[in-house]
């Protein structure tokens, strides 16, 4: 499976995975999806917001052990975030098969649509859809970078959008979803562990900072003259830093785009975009506040507009309690895996529909610490130890 899967959206130059929503690339991996459920006999659909499940027993007897993640990227990714909780679904099947497991609850394996985010610049659209916190009036405004709208790349990918939208039935199948995830961080390679438990998702969000200043010539406007918006953006990015530094968070402007971009112009528009994560509301709020007074300040200085937009926001994700336990309970107690409870800065979309059902997740070594980079990594015994832990806790749960 990961052999097929691994060249799918795979870009020459930088080596990451150009996954994104409703792409070319992403027909490929739905379609390796529909290839692993036939394999197996599962019964296979996709709802109405284009995620896609496997069916092991019958989704209507309700009360369903789910498991799955993403297929996705972000650009130039890597090859581990989304995908390794897909592979390890199916291969965690395969292993209870081989056992001769007998089920008293349905099983799925799922794939949700747009985690990343990366292509309308809103991450978990899928199961956001799903779960109902994107309505379809919000959804059918996303546009990509190109001017192309959320419906119409659903439409050009052969999926219908005006269907989208909050779906309580299919949640009412659903008894637990358990999602696998590669580590995004270091925790369990400094604490020598394959596998961790997930106890919650920092709050996290993004916002975008528009700096309007005057566009003009770069070899004939003298400085003092100048509305440059470009040294309060830069100024801003350093404050970031600082904020997160003094709190005990993190703070990243990790995207920009200048207006009129010329070498030899000064720049009319500077648009960064911050997302920034902590381990709570009190002190998110003091790093994002810490950082649009920093930028008020420095826009002023300069003679620069300044409009601070929320794009998104997730507060804290605790994760079912009794479900984590009982993760803990069945690989801890029954097969002496100790398995360290850790936080994570990462969302998920087993984050987003914490609110609506029962969730949980499993994360899997990453010696390197790297995420969304091609560096992203884990080694094979990690990842198997992954899929037994991953088919233990699937057999605690549906067969009791």
């Amino acid at each position: 499976m990961w052999a097929d899967l691994l060249p799918v959206g795979r870009h020459a130059g930088s080596g990451g995975y150009r996954r994104y929503a409703w792409t070319g690339a992403d027909a490929d991996c739905r379609a390796w999806f529909e290839e692993q459920a036939r394999a197996r006999g599962l019964a296979y659909e996709v709802d109405r917001n284009g995620n896609q499940w496997a069916w092991l027993g019958d989704p209507a007897a309700g009360d369903a052990v789910v498991t799955g993640s993403h297929l996705d990227s972000v650009p130039d990714g890597g090859a581990f975030d989304g995908p390794l909780g897909v592979v390890s679904s199916f291969a965690a099947l395969d292993e209870l098969r081989g056992r001769g497991t007998e089920f008293t609850r349905p099983l799925a394996v799922v794939n949700f649509g747009d985690e990343e985010g990366a292509r309308f610049g809103l991450a978990c659209v899928g199961s956001r859809l799903t779960a109902g916190q994107l309505t379809v009036e919000q959804a059918h405004r996303l546009t990509d970078g190109d001017g192309v709208s959320l419906p119409r790349a659903m439409e050009a990918a052969g999926y219908d959008p005006e269907a989208i939208g909050a779906d309580p039935e299919r949640l009412a199948r659903i008894g637990a979803f358990v999602e696998l995830h590669v580590e995004q961080g270091r925790a369990l390679d400094l604490s020598g562990d394959p596998v961790g438990i997930a106890s919650a998702i920092w709050p996290h969000g993004r916002w975008r900072f528009d700096f309007r200043g005057e566009a003009n010539h770069a070899g004939t406007t003298r400085l003092a003259d100048r509305r440059d918006p470009m040294p309060s953006y830069a100024e801003t990015v350093l404050a970031a830093r600082r904020e997160a530094e003094r709190a005990g968070a993190v703070a990243t402007f990790g995207k920009v785009s200048v207006e009129p971009n010329g070498v030899n112009a000064i720049p009319s528009l500077v648009r960064g975009w911050l997302d920034s994560r902590a381990a709570d509301q009190e002190t998110l709020d003091t790093v994002v506040g810490g950082v649009q007074k920093a930028a008020r300040e420095y826009a002023a200085a300069h003679g620069v507009g300044l409009d601070v937009v929320r794009e998104s926001f997730t507060p804290v994700v605790e994760f079912d309690h009794a479900l984590r336990d009982e993760l803990a309970r069945i690989l801890g107690r029954d097969t002496g895996l100790r398995v360290p409870v850790l936080g994570t800065g990462a969302g998920h979309d087993a984050g987003i529909l914490s609110g609506s059902i029962p969730t949980a997740m499993l994360f899997v070594r990453n010696p390197t610490g790297v995420s969304h980079s091609p560096a992203e990594s884990a080694a094979e015994d990690d990842c198997v130890a992954g899929v037994r832990a991953l088919a233990d806790v699937l057999e605690g749960l549906a067969c009791r």
